[in-house]
């Protein structure tokens, strides 16, 4: 296809995106088997769900477009799920895992923001209001996920990660950080570990 109009791109990148949502539902079960952690078992698993509609969604925007939704991979979608294949193969302790696929997931769902962020505006563009609502939605639901991820590491995985380490190396770890100062001690660990 040349790419020679806004809505031959258009066409292109909702290709892209088809291929990179495919690609992640194929991924997905692999990580929610990896996860140990219960609350990042279910978000995998509920994001999982609304991949499969996610797919739903572009293959009625495709119907309406009267194209394939074939014919494009998004390699940029294999190479961050990849890294997160790579992570588990080096089978590290389970919480730092966790930490780790959190980690992972959010490369996942920063690269479909984007995408989507893309596409949304360039339907409103082309006056595709229908597409735009349901570019809308899926977008919606990526920053969700992605908010979700960060709150479970806040709130547990990243902490726990940190105190697998701390056990599994014990005080030569403690050496190396020095005593805790007030604060540091107050501060939040980052999402991404």
């Amino acid at each position: 296809m040349k790419l020679d109009t806004l809505q031959a791109l258009y066409v292109d990148e909702l290709r892209d995106l088809y291929s990179a949502e495919n690609q992640i539902l194929k991924a997905l079960p692999k990580m929610i088997r990896a996860t140990e952690h219960p609350e990042l078992k279910e978000a995998f698993t509920d994001h999982l769900k609304e991949t499969q509609n996610q797919v739903k969604r572009l293959e009625q925007i495709f119907g309406s477009l009267d194209e394939s939704p074939k014919g494009k991979k998004c390699h940029g979608m294999e190479g961050v799920l990849e890294e997160g294949a790579e992570l588990m193969k080096e089978k590290p302790e389970p919480q730092v895992l966790d930490a780790g696929l959190i980690s992972a997931a959010q490369h996942v769902e920063h690269y479909e923001m984007a995408g989507y962020g893309t596409v949304r505006t360039w339907a409103e563009k082309l006056g595709r209001d229908e597409h735009a609502r349901l570019l809308q939605t899926t977008l919606d639901e990526e920053r969700a996920a992605d908010a979700l991820l960060t709150t479970l590491a806040l709130q547990s995985i990243n902490v726990d990660a940190d105190r697998e380490v701390g056990l599994t190396t014990g005080s030569e770890l403690a050496g190396r950080r020095g005593p805790k100062s007030k604060s540091t001690s107050t501060q939040q660990p980052s999402a991404r570990r």
